[in-house]
């Protein structure tokens, strides 16, 4: 009966976003010595702000929406983080991506602190029209909380720079002037940054490259199984396939393929988005989601949403490196199982921290009204994340843990020693 409890307890776990940021936090406290009453600080929120608001659809109905923004710890500098809208969005989620924000930026050391919002809705159900009104009423109910001096969203799953430029003109119209700097990911048209878009999967490619370097290999012919075909998942595709990587498999909501002779990722660009896409494709094995995570692999990339390496699955993970392109995609239980295996893991707030630097970049852009050209953006964004990679990898060596621990070591130490330094108020 107390086995059955504790399986129950570690399954709930697993479903929470929270409950996993919570764990990681406390292990990476211990290996600080951090003192109790900081690591109460550091385990909860700021502030957190639930809106129910209403929008009007295209029939003239009228359906109340409810969004999420939430600030985890502002002791390195204004809060930073993406707004997903998705039928599953839920505050213990929104808890946990805006802790993970803050240890990100910190490993990648820019002065931000960790944020996150978010919309419950599917918005491939909704019209262009209908979405922009959802997105314009919610940031109007959250326009308290962000500003370029205080709160700069940017796009995470199931938004887009078009999002972003509707948030930019809501925000200015409110302050009679416009505002490039009050969000990032915006169209280059409205003061967006080159090399924005592929960012974060730039940073997954070259996260992939300095892993295998490290294993004695080189990208170039590495087989790679990507899961997840969207902003994120598709330029990681891109980008290792540009750079010699053989990408066998990929995966989208409804299932993936697999072809272990390599997948032509061109050609799947076209369509990438779209419903149906992936599975129209002739010359792969179709298979599920679930099926992609356990294929023979150097590389894996898990590039949609959190848990899906779990202990019920991660015994059967194939592949020599994990990258985590998407939120904690890997959870405590199947961490330890990984590294019980050898297999090499580059945790979240690490590898997909290329989106939130080219934010920044982007961010510092529009303050100074002074745009920098692709190239300068990528080899910026390339040299960050090489520096970050390494730090990130000398800090695990010392002291003997693996590279999320030596990740979490760098970033609660970070945020630990500027919450400190600046003390309680009052």
């Amino acid at each position: 009966m107390a086995q059955t409890t504790i399986e129950r307890e570690r399954h709930t776990e697993e479903r929470s976003a929270y409950a996993i940021a919570i764990r990681q936090l406390e292990a990476a406290a211990h290996y600080l010595n951090l003192d109790r009453s900081l690591l109460e600080v550091l385990k909860h929120p700021r502030r957190e702000l639930i809106v129910n608001f209403p929008v009007k659809m295209d029939d003239g109905s009228i359906r109340v929406f409810t969004g999420y923004r939430v600030h985890h710890n502002p002791a390195r500098g204004p809060a930073k983080g993406g707004i997903r809208y998705h039928p599953e969005v839920t505050l213990d989620e929104t808890r946990a991506l805006a802790m993970w924000m803050t240890w990100k930026c910190a490993v990648v050391n820019i002065p931000y602190s960790g944020a996150k919002g978010g919309v419950v809705c599917d918005p491939k159900r909704l019209s262009v029209h209908e979405l922009e009104n959802l997105t314009r009423r919610y940031i109007t109910e959250i326009s308290m909380l962000i500003g370029p001096e205080s709160d700069i969203p940017a796009p995470d799953v199931g938004t887009n720079p078009q999002v972003m430029a509707w948030i930019m003109d809501t925000y200015s119209m409110h302050k009679g002037y416009t505002v490039p700097a009050v969000v990032t990911g915006k169209p280059i048209a409205i003061g967006g940054s080159e090399g924005r878009l592929e960012a974060t999967g730039r940073g997954v490619m070259v996260m992939a490259h300095e892993a295998l370097r490290q294993l004695g290999r080189t990208l170039e012919g590495a087989t790679v199984a990507i899961q997840g075909f969207g902003n994120v998942g598709s330029a990681t595709a891109k980008l290792m396939h540009q750079a010699g990587a053989k990408v066998v498999a990929i995966s989208d909501v409804r299932g993936g393929i697999y072809n272990p002779n390599g997948l032509n990722i061109p050609a799947l660009l076209h369509c990438a988005g779209r419903d149906g896409c992936i599975q129209a494709y002739r010359d792969a094995e179709l298979i599920t989601n679930e099926e992609l995570l356990e294929l023979p692999c150097d590389v894996l990339v898990p590039a949609a949403l959190h848990g899906v390496i779990t202990g019920h699955n991660a015994e059967r993970i194939q592949a020599r490196i994990i990258v985590e392109a998407a939120n904690g995609p890997v959870t405590p239980d199947a961490d330890e199982i990984l590294d019980d295996r050898g297999i090499l893991v580059v945790p979240d707030i690490l590898a997909n921290a290329g989106g939130v630097v080219v934010s920044y970049f982007e961010w510092v852009q529009d303050l100074q009204a002074f745009f920098w050209e692709e190239e300068e953006v990528n080899l910026k964004l390339e040299k960050a994340m090489r520096r970050s990679y390494h730090h990130v990898a000398q800090t695990a060596e010392q002291n003997k843990v693996n590279m999320r621990m030596g990740a979490y070591i760098i970033g609660v130490n970070r945020v630990a020693e500027a919450t400190t330094i600046r003390g309680i108020y009052p």
